[in-house]
């Protein structure tokens, strides 16, 4: 397996729930960590560097760049974990909430990859990953936008993959139904673990997924991760 102390990571969303967990595992393995998150709190990994950041602002994604490149230099790993959820007909719902989605989870993702990958381009090395859901591909009443949202994210991995062969692995980790923030700060939905009825993951589970991968050695890329309650239905 692969040592990754010494190395530097950024993670977006890195402020709570799944991207708190990764960031808090990368920092324990000797990770030079930069923290993300338009929400930051006052228990986050020691010796982090923590960023406000809104990753659906185009000019906060360039501000964020350049006090990366300050305070850490070029990233070995780049996780995209910010993620915003929206639970509603689409007959009746609010085309603001849906950009609003779209705008966090697929174009803020997409600017982080235009934003820091060339650098890791440059250094002929890094990992990408991205995190999903098993809701990508996956119909389901009222969670169309969403559900887009993360079909059109595996699209985009599986391009980036493609594209930025072979010094750097991609890899895409979908979890399903995850113990954390995001059911309480949906956009609208009444949603919780519970309601749903399948039990749930741990963020630090879905972490122990990411670093299994980033482990990997260098010639060894594991390029999807699905991860879920036994119980869940899909």
């Amino acid at each position: 397996m692969q040592q990754l102390k010494g190395k530097r990571a950024i993670v977006s969303g890195g402020g709570s729930g799944i991207g708190k967990a990764i960031a808090a595992q990368l920092t324990e393995d000797g990770v030079q960590t930069a923290i993300a998150d338009l929400h930051l709190t006052d228990n986050l990994p020691q010796g982090s560097i923590c960023l406000t950041c809104d990753v659906s602002d185009a000019a906060a994604i360039d501000n964020l760049f350049e006090a990366v490149q300050q305070q850490l230099g070029t990233p070995d790993i780049l996780v995209c974990s910010a993620g915003l959820g929206v639970h509603e007909k689409l007959t009746e719902g609010d085309p603001a909430k849906w950009q609003q989605v779209i705008n966090t989870n697929l174009m803020g993702t997409l600017r982080l990859i235009r934003a820091f990958v060339p650098g890791m381009q440059e250094a002929g090395t890094g990992d990408v990953v991205i995190v999903s859901s098993v809701a990508a591909g996956q119909a389901y009443a009222y969670g169309g936008v969403y559900a887009a949202t993360k079909t059109a994210l595996q699209v985009v991995a599986e391009t980036l993959r493609q594209e930025v062969l072979p010094g750097i692995r991609v890899t895409v980790v979908a979890p399903g139904v995850t113990d954390t923030a995001f059911f309480e700060n949906t956009l609208s939905g009444s949603q919780t673990v519970e309601s749903i009825g399948y039990g749930a993951l741990t963020p630090e589970e879905v972490a122990d997924a990411v670093l299994y991968a980033l482990r990997q050695p260098p010639g060894v890329s594991i390029n999807n991760i699905t991860l879920r309650p036994t119980a869940q239905v899909f």
